[in-house]
């Protein structure tokens, strides 16, 4: 073998075993292209003829071990039997490394994601860097598909085959010590003491997988059924079989493999396959493929600065203001929080606890958090914070006379963020003395499950603020899109106009469970009657004014109504629902009398119709952010791409069509906006080149 021809692996030989580095040429980050498997394949070949007394596989790279497979090759193939020689491939070199005459040992640290997984699982042992950094997990089904390079096989084989399936069903990863307790690491060791826990682990020679009790009843029929249509209940609640069949293929492929034998690799393949056979399916996975591949842009984007302060103060202790605060503080900030009194701060506080007890579970970790988070009626935070919050009532008056009072306090550095969701940074800086660096970060509630954030940029906040508030969003593990200062910015407009046709819906007599019932099978997270309940129909109520103020249009009743009889939705108990137990009471879905494509098209077209025109206004820089923001702003279904990518997929000129129908069916307000002209000519160029 003509070692000089390897550029992405490298063998160091030790006294007591060898050591295969992976180092993929010319990239950050490791991941399994073709050549890097067919690499694999020449050394694993040269080792099955030279064996060593035993072999550590680690990483170069300082952010992980190996994060996948190359996900832009799996794109490019185009034929079941392209997908099943693919897969083939890295399973039988992954079995080759399995059989290997003498020990193996993943030594692991950083990601250790999909392929780079099922490679750790075909050796006979893994170390894990026992710090939270260190992230093991098979991913796929969050990409539309599940293992196929033996990941499906293995891993039901290694542990509870129960622990198993829910892994492969959430996509959820370990941390070095999480992966330890579950059985799919050996040992959880600081990253310093891997190579010496490695051969530690190589002394007891080649791993021999025991049968036990729990793992033989799993291999029973009636149990293993039992266990799946039990897992099948609960992930019908958050994903539809037709929306994203990934998860039921990885239930049905669990359930007619119990024992994990070799045979079990070709129907694992099969099983991967078949989910790229159907156009639906596979306009799926090229989504989800494309929203993770925009997703590291987005985070990307957040690293182009670093965020060196290490102070924040937050104005305003309400429900996004505190918990804004507290997400801060669990992300390693000093923070203060400063309301007009006491006992405005104490519900906020008493949030926080809860959330780091949720997320920190360690009582001195715990403690430590609130430590960092400090009441602060006085403001006393103001003259050291890097970054100053306000989070207040929506009211321009009021935020202005906040800003006159906290700028003459703020030191030259410090950068002043306001968390308005609607109002346009200009008027908010009028009277700013430095209004270069007043930016928006507009954040979403809860703020602990949503991961967009919207950075503003007003007409005059400088470079330099929008890129420091990026980076801020970025080092609180947040996703930052850019928006232009405008009513609305992107998230909300969009969301106002889909909440408003609902609620000429209800108007029109058409029931709101069934509404919310037809945008679920559309492919939202929740119906938008209940979405407005949960927000709070009063915050609805002010949003729509801002938006009628912006752009005109007509003003509802409905929400106005409930508003002044102080239902406000879930907060209050009641709203369009009646609010038990956190959850909403519906009746039964009575047909209407619209017809479901209609009431369907009515909400998704008015998505539509104000994302053509918050592109065609650069509210966002290009599509792919305005995809971005709508998915993680709004819930619009992943599996669709996005409202510009449904267009591309949908044929732009046939949506145009179908919108000119509903504006002569329903009326004027679905009349085309500015900006479909533009696209249609794109498409029209994308498909002539």
């Amino acid at each position: 073998m003509d070692w000089s021809t390897i550029k992405h692996w490298r063998l160091q030989q030790h006294e007591s075993c060898a050591e295969l580095v992976l180092d993929k040429a010319e990239t950050s980050v490791n991941v399994l292209s073709d050549e890097v498997l067919g690499e694999l394949e020449q050394i694993v070949e040269w080792l099955e003829v030279n064996p060593v007394q035993g072999l550590m596989i680690s990483s170069a790279k300082p952010a992980g071990f190996l994060a996948g497979a190359d996900i832009s090759e799996f794109q490019e193939l185009d034929t079941h039997e392209a997908v099943i020689a693919k897969l083939q491939r890295g399973q039988l070199l992954f079995l080759r490394v399995e059989r290997l005459p003498f020990p193996t040992v993943a030594l692991v640290h950083g990601h250790c994601l999909g392929g780079g997984m099922e490679l750790a699982l075909a050796c006979d042992y893994r170390v894990a860097d026992s710090s939270d950094d260190t992230k093991m997990g098979l991913p796929e089904v969050k990409l539309g598909i599940h293992p196929g390079y033996g990941g499906a096989v293995r891993l039901p084989r290694l542990i509870d085959p129960g622990q198993a399936l829910q892994l492969m069903l959430s996509g959820r990863s370990l941390s070095g010590r999480a992966a330890k307790r579950a059985g799919v690491a050996d040992m959880a060791v600081h990253k310093r003491y891997l190579g010496d826990a490695g051969r530690a682990l190589l002394k007891k020679g080649k791993r021999k997988h025991k049968q036990t009790l729990k793992r033989s009843l799993y291999s029973l029929p009636p149990v293993r059924s039992l266990y799946a249509s039990m897992a099948a209940k609960q992930v019908r609640k958050k994903a539809r079989p037709d929306h994203y069949p990934a998860p039921y293929r990885i239930m049905e492929f669990w359930k007619q493999n119990p024992r994990g034998q070799e045979s079990a690799y070709m129907a694992e393949a099969e099983s991967v396959a078949k989910l790229f056979a159907g156009e639906a399916s596979r306009r799926a996975i090229e989504n989800l493929v494309r929203i993770f591949l925009l997703d590291s842009q987005l985070k990307a984007a957040g690293k182009r600065s670093k965020f060196e302060g290490n102070r924040v103060h937050v104005v305003g202790a309400g429900v996004m203001g505190g918990d804004i605060a507290a997400w801060c503080a669990l992300s390693g900030f000093q923070v203060t929080l400063q309301d007009a009194k006491p006992e405005f701060i104490a519900p906020a506080m008493q949030r926080a606890r809860k959330l780091f007890q949720r997320k920190l579970k360690k009582p001195h970790l715990v403690d430590a958090a609130l430590d960092r988070l400090i009441p602060d009626v006085q403001g006393n935070g103001v003259p050291t914070a890097d970054l100053v919050i306000e989070a207040i009532t929506e009211r321009l008056d009021a935020k202005k006379g906040l800003y006159a009072s906290l700028e003459p306090r703020m030191k030259d550095s410090a950068l002043l963020a306001s968390n308005t969701s609607s109002l346009p940074l200009e008027e908010l800086s009028a009277d700013l003395q430095r209004p270069e660096r007043l930016v928006g970060i507009h954040f979403f509630n809860p703020v602990a499950l949503m991961q967009l954030v919207e950075v503003v940029r007003g007409k005059n906040s400088s470079e330099q603020s929008v890129e420091l508030a990026l980076a801020f969003v970025n080092r609180i593990r947040k996703l930052p899109l850019t928006v232009k200062s405008s009513p609305g910015f992107l998230v909300n407009r969009v969301l106002m106009a889909y909440l408003g046709e609902s609620m000429r819906m209800l108007e029109q007599g058409i029931q709101a469970e069934y509404i919310d019932q037809l945008a679920v099978e559309l492919g939202m997270p929740m119906g938008p009657i209940e979405l407005a309940d949960t927000v709070g129909l009063d915050i609805c109520e002010a949003v729509a004014q801002e938006m009628i103020h912006a752009f005109g249009g007509e003003d509802s009743d409905i929400i106005r109504k409930k508003v002044e009889a102080g239902k406000l939705g879930k907060k209050s108990g009641e709203g369009f629902y009646s609010w038990s137990k956190g959850k909403p009471d519906k009746k039964a879905v009575q047909a209407g009398s619209e017809p479901r494509d209609l009431v369907r098209d009515r909400m998704l077209y008015m998505m539509l119709n104000e994302s053509v025109q918050c592109l065609a206004e650069a509210v966002v820089e290009d599509a792919d952010g305005l995809d971005m923001g709508m998915i993680f702003g709004t819930g619009f279904p992943p599996f669709q791409g996005g409202p510009m990518q449904y267009l591309r997929s949908h044929d732009t000129q046939s949506c145009l069509q179908r919108l000119q129908e509903l504006e002569s069916k329903i009326g004027e307000r679905f009349a085309p906006k500015p900006g479909w002209q533009q696209l249609n000519a794109d498409a029209r160029m994308e498909s002539s080149s």
